[in-house]
């Protein structure tokens, strides 16, 4: 899935989200369809913010979260402990997030494959340069875009638990389920399992 989508910034607007993912799943199980989930979202306020302004441009992320995931893991997301739901929402991430995945695979996996556990401010602007400079579209992109992005990838990390300290930027190995584990190998999603240090 991944390969098909273009970069894009909308990972601004829509960080970790767990507890939202959650929510849609919810109303998944009970048969709503994408657009039933939307409106109900919206109307009713389901995520409980204070400011609903934000619940437009949020929801259509975590609905697309959500359809990333079989039957499977969006029931493990629902009824497991708490650091398994982390794992398979950043995977979900990486699902719907092209270049969050790559910076996954290519940043991550390699810190942590080389027993290299400080992620340096230079590891994203080295990223994010390279990128834009073999895509066009991202070339495009304001500094101001590419920053928050920067600080959304350190809070998504942070969240999910691959990073213990923002400010020194020291890196965790995530203790991955080994159900989760093996069921990414069956459905061949090895390569997301890598991305997160495995």
């Amino acid at each position: 899935m991944t390969k098909e989508l273009a970069y894009s910034a909308t990972l601004t607007g829509a960080s970790f989200l767990l507890y939202e993912l959650k929510q849609v799943l919810k109303l998944k199980e009970q048969g709503l369809s994408d657009s039933e989930i939307k409106k109900k979202v919206i109307d009713e306020n389901v995520f409980e913010y204070q400011v609903t302004s934000s619940l437009k441009r949020i929801v259509p992320s975590v609905i697309r979260r959500g359809n990333v995931l079989d039957e499977t893991l969006q029931e493990w997301v629902l009824n497991s402990p708490l650091e398994v739901g982390k794992i398979i929402n950043l995977y979900a991430i990486m699902k719907t997030d092209k270049l969050f995945f790559e910076f996954m695979y290519e940043v991550i996996k390699d810190k942590l494959d080389t027993n290299n556990y400080l992620l340096e401010k230079k590891d994203l602007n080295v990223f994010f340069t390279t990128k834009a400079e073999q895509d066009e579209n991202m070339a495009k992109w304001t500094e101001q875009t590419i920053n928050k992005l920067k600080q959304v990838y350190m809070k998504l990390l942070y969240e999910a638990g691959l990073l213990r300290d923002k400010k020194s930027g020291e890196l965790n190995r995530l203790l991955i389920d080994q159900d989760f584990k093996n069921y990414l190998i069956h459905i061949g999603d090895t390569s997301y399992l890598k991305a997160m240090g495995e």
